[in-house]
């Protein structure tokens, strides 16, 4: 796995932050939300047919804070708003874009891939609004000072409550690359499948 290096960028001026509902399974401090976690484990649990990783926890306040802290992937969360917003993302997501959590809760997640990224993006979202999760995802995504990586093995889900209420889409990859500054690849993104 490598990590894009993060630097200095500019930053994303169509970012403005939308507070987490108070109400709602979100919180602004993802590392004390045990119901945020408790959702995003269940809800892929239930969608994919098997857990998001091994629990190395004792606690649905411990599974937060590794969730956030120190999981070996990127898990990112946006809201279902008809520009959808990035409401979590745990360190690894922030360190392989470039933002801190101050940046990405707000930001709509669409500037996660590049102008010629989003009908490989958007295709993504169709196949999980379509079965309810898409899992064997490749696609590049664009870093904080406008350097494109890969993404990998990706699985997408629909972030549903037991009661069947959708809360947003979160997305976990495994694994990352720099990409090359003319990166094509006509394999990128294709099929997102699912298990079956």
């Amino acid at each position: 796995m490598t990590e894009p290096n993060s630097g200095a960028g500019t930053g994303v001026s169509e970012r403005s932050p939308v507070p987490a509902p108070a109400a709602g399974p979100v919180s602004t401090d993802p590392v004390r939300s045990p119901r945020f976690a408790s959702l995003l484990l269940d809800s892929h649990r239930r969608l994919v047919g098997v857990g998001l990783c091994p629990p190395v926890w004792s606690s649905e306040d411990e599974a937060a804070a590794w969730l956030y802290e120190d999981a070996p992937f990127g898990l990112l969360v946006h809201d279902t708003s008809d520009d959808p917003r990035f409401v979590y993302a745990n360190r690894t997501a922030q360190r392989c874009f470039g933002y801190s959590w101050e940046e990405f809760v707000g930001l709509p997640s669409r500037l996660s891939a590049g102008p010629g990224d989003q009908e490989d993006r958007d295709a993504l979202l169709a196949a999980v609004d379509d079965r309810g999760y898409a899992d064997g995802y490749r696609g590049l995504r664009l870093h904080k000072d406008g350097r494109n990586f890969w993404i990998e093995d990706v699985c997408m889900w629909n972030l549903l409550d037991a009661d069947g209420k959708r809360h947003g889409q979160a997305a976990v990859f495994g694994s990352w690359s720099p990409a090359s500054p003319s990166a094509t690849d006509p394999d990128a993104g294709a099929a997102p499948g699912a298990r079956t």
